[in-house]
C-alpha cells in the first residue's frame, strides 16, 4: 500500500480475526458498493508485552511494518501511545484520558501542525451499561474524534459475532496511520 493511496482513502472497514491467543485486525479500503474492498494494513497486538505494542504490517503476511504503536509506561491507566511508522519515526501519539473514562470513553490524539483531537463515546446510556453490565461489553459503540467543535473522524463499532468498525475520515490532514492506530486501539485497548 503506497502512503498517497492510504492518505486518499476517507473511509475503512476493520474487522477482528478470531484468534485464541493474539488479536488481529485487517483494515479494508470500502469499494464504491460500500462493502469492503481490497486490504490495506493487517495489525497484531504483541503477545505477552511489558508494555502494550501493537504492528501494523502492510498485509498479512506480516513481512514488511506499516506502522505500528507503542506504550511509554507499564501502567496503562491513562497510559500514553507513540504511534511510528516502520522506521520508527513518530506520526503523532494518542492517550486515554483515566478521569473522564471512568463514565464515557475518552481518548486524546495529537499529531503535529494539527490541534488536538479529542475522541468520545457519543452515547452515555451506552458506555454506562457496557461499564457496568459485564453481559453487555459487546454493545456497538460509536466514537466521535474533532478538535475544536469539527469532526475529524468517526470510529463505529458494528453488530455481529466478530468485532467490525466502520471509521469514517472527515479532516484531510489527519495522517490515516494515526486513525488505524486510533481505531485498533480502540479495540485492543479498550477494556483495560
Amino acid at each position: 500500500m503506497q502512503l498517497d493511496n492510504l492518505q486518499g482513502q476517507h473511509q475503512f472497514h476493520i474487522r477482528q480475526r478470531l484468534r485464541m491467543m493474539v488479536n488481529q485486525y485487517e483494515v479494508r479500503a470500502v469499494s464504491p458498493d460500500g462493502t469492503e474492498g481490497e486490504l490495506l494494513a493487517f495489525a497484531q497486538q504483541k503477545r505477552l508485552a511489558f508494555k502494550e505494542q501493537v504492528t501494523i504490517y502492510t498485509d498479512d503476511s506480516k513481512q514488511q511494518p506499516l506502522l505500528g504503536f507503542k506504550a511509554r509506561q507499564r501502567i496503562d491507566l491513562g497510559a500514553t501511545y507513540d504511534v511510528t511508522d516502520a522506521a520508527g519515526n513518530p506520526i503523532g501519539l494518542f492517550r486515554k484520558d483515566f478521569a473522564q473514562s471512568l463514565l464515557r470513553s475518552t481518548w486524546h490524539v495529537e499529531q503535529n501542525g494539527l490541534p488536538q483531537v479529542t475522541g468520545q463515546e457519543r452515547s452515555m446510556p451506552v458506555a454506562l451499561l457496557r461499564r457496568f453490565v459485564d453481559s453487555l461489553s459487546w454493545l456497538p459503540y460509536h466514537f466521535d474524534f474533532t478538535a475544536g467543535g469539527q469532526p475529524v473522524f468517526t470510529v463505529v463499532k458494528k453488530w455481529g459475532l466478530r468485532d467490525k468498525y466502520i471509521v469514517e475520515v472527515q479532516h484531510p490532514q489527519i495522517d490515516r496511520r494515526l486513525v488505524i492506530a486510533m481505531a485498533v486501539a480502540l479495540d485492543a485497548l479498550q477494556a483495560r
